[in-house]
């Protein structure tokens, strides 16, 4: 059974999902996990494999953090490894046109809500 967070982070990747689709990114795989980590979505864009960090986040003050502040040197570095363990697992080349994106999904009501795409947001940490 999931909890609240796990509700909430579900809907956040289902409007992520649709969101990317809709801008012609072809989803790959969601929710890729290993015991390291797990990786949200990967997706195909203009020949780049795009691994996606969606972080979802119910708005309750204006003086809260954004959901992407959630990204911490930690994560950055568990989804560089996480990107080349799923490359090696599909048996893509290493170096293949990669890059890792945050969507961050921010609700003020269940029916209103903003998405922010921020492409190629993690680079060599």
């Amino acid at each position: 059974m999931q909890n609240q967070n796990q509700k909430i982070g579900q809907i956040g990747e289902d409007i992520a999902t649709d969101y990317l689709k809709k801008k012609g990114y072809k989803i790959l795989e969601r929710n890729f996990k290993t015991k390291w980590g797990e990786l949200d979505i990967v997706a195909s864009h203009k020949r780049t494999i795009v691994f996606v960090e969606v972080k979802t986040l119910i708005k309750k003050t204006a003086s809260e953090f954004l959901p992407e502040d959630e990204i911490t040197y930690h994560k950055a570095q568990q989804l560089q490894k996480m990107t080349q363990i799923y490359l090696s697992h599909k048996k893509l080349p290493l170096d293949v046109d990669q890059q890792i994106d945050i969507m961050a999904i921010e609700f003020n009501t269940i029916d209103d809500y903003v998405v922010r795409h921020t492409e190629n947001a993690i680079g060599d940490y």
